[in-house]
C-alpha cells in the first residue's frame, strides 16, 4: 500500500514537472536590442513570453561591445526587436549574422524593426555626409522617449506577438489594453508636472530627446555636441556658454555615459545646473521600467527647474 503510495506521488511529481516544462517551453523567447524595447515587450507579452535585452540601461546604445553571451541569446531567440534607424547599427547586425539563427536575419518572421510603429522626427530633406556628424539618415532614433510612441510600439508588439502565438493573441490583446490604460493615467500626471515648464529653453548634450522635448513642449536651443557624436571643441563650448547666458539658459541635459566636464564649466558660466537624465530604462536602479522611466526624467527634471528659476 506505502508502495502504491508512493509511486501515486511520483507519478504526480513527473506529471506536474512536464505540465511545468511543456508550459515553459510554449513561451516565446524574445531578444530586445535596448533594455526600452524589454521594458515594452514584457509590458505585453506578461508570463507567455521570456525577454531579455542585450545592451544595459546605462549604456551608449549606438556603441556597445559585442560579446559571446549575445550570440547564445540570438541562436535561441524566436524574435529579435531593435529600435532600427541604425542605432545598433555599429554592433547588432554582425551578431545577427553570426548568429546562424534564420529567424532573426532581416526580413525573417522572427525580426521586428520597432521604428515601422513610431512617429519619428528630423528625417533628412538632403543628402547626408559624415561631415555633418552621425546624423541618422532614416530620422532620429531615440523615438521612445515620448510615451505616445511607447504606446505605438507596444501596440505593434503585441499584434506580432499574436501572429507568432495566435493561441495567445487575445491576452497580448489585453494585455496592451491594461497598458494603453495605465500609460494614459500615467501621461496625466507627467504633463501636470511639466506644465509649468512648457516653452522653458534648455541644452543637451547629444540629440537623444526631441521626442522627449516635443511631448513636454521643451525648446532645445543647443547641443554640447557641435554635431552628433562630435566631441566639443573649445571655440563651440564658448560659444554655448555666450548663447546660454544670452537666453537666459538654465539646464544642460546630460546623457549617464558622457563626460560631465565640459558640461558643468558650460552650466557653471551660465549660473546654470546640469541634470543626468536616464534615456533609457535600467539607467538606474529606480528607473526600472517604462513608467519609472519617465517617473524618474520627469521629477529630476520638474525639480532641477524649480531650483533654476
Amino acid at each position: 500500500m506505502n508502495s502504491n503510495r508512493l509511486f501515486a506521488a511520483i507519478a504526480v511529481l513527473v506529471s506536474a514537472v512536464l505540465f511545468s516544462a511543456t508550459a515553459e517551453a510554449k513561451q516565446l523567447y524574445v531578444v530586445t536590442s535596448t533594455t526600452d524595447m524589454a521594458s515594452l515587450t514584457q509590458e505585453v507579452g506578461g508570463d507567455k513570453i521570456k525577454v531579455e535585452a542585450i545592451a544595459k540601461g546605462y549604456q551608449d546604445p549606438h556603441f556597445v561591445e559585442a560579446k559571446p553571451s549575445f550570440l547564445l541569446k540570438l541562436r535561441q531567440a524566436d524574435l529579435l526587436i531593435s529600435v532600427g534607424l541604425d542605432l545598433e547599427i555599429g554592433w547588432l547586425p554582425p551578431l545577427v549574422t553570426q548568429s546562424g539563427n534564420s529567424k532573426i536575419q532581416p526580413g525573417g518572421a522572427g525580426s521586428l524593426d520597432a521604428s515601422q510603429f513610431a512617429a519619428i522626427l528630423e528625417k533628412p530633406t538632403g543628402p547626408v555626409s559624415r561631415a555633418m556628424g552621425d546624423v541618422h539618415p532614416l530620422g532620429n532614433p531615440h523615438y521612445w522617449l515620448d510615451p505616445d510612441n511607447g504606446r505605438r510600439i507596444a501596440k505593434g508588439i503585441a499584434t506580432k506577438l499574436g501572429a507568432m502565438d495566435p493561441g495567445n493573441a487575445a491576452y497580448f490583446q489585453q494585455r496592451f489594453q491594461d497598458f494603453d490604460q495605465r500609460l494614459t493615467d500615467a501621461e496625466k500626471r507627467w504633463d501636470t508636472q511639466m506644465a509649468p515648464y512648457r516653452g522653458r529653453k534648455v541644452v543637451s548634450y547629444h540629440k537623444s530627446w526631441p521626442n522627449f522635448a516635443k511631448h513636454f513642449g521643451l525648446n532645445v536651443v543647443g547641443y554640447v555636441e557641435p554635431r552628433p557624436g562630435i566631441p566639443p571643441s573649445p571655440q563651440h563650448t564658448m560659444e554655448l556658454m555666450a548663447q546660454m547666458k544670452r537666453e537666459g539658459v538654465k539646464l544642460i541635459m546630460v546623457e549617464p555615459y558622457f563626460d560631465l566636464k565640459t558640461p558643468n564649466s558650460v552650466a557653471a558660466a551660465a549660473s546654470g545646473k546640469v541634470v543626468v537624465m536616464l534615456p533609457s530604462v535600467g539607467g538606474e536602479p529606480q528607473a526600472g521600467d517604462y513608467f519609472k522611466l519617465f517617473d524618474y526624467d520627469v521629477q529630476l527634471l520638474s525639480s532641477a527647474f524649480q531650483q533654476t528659476q
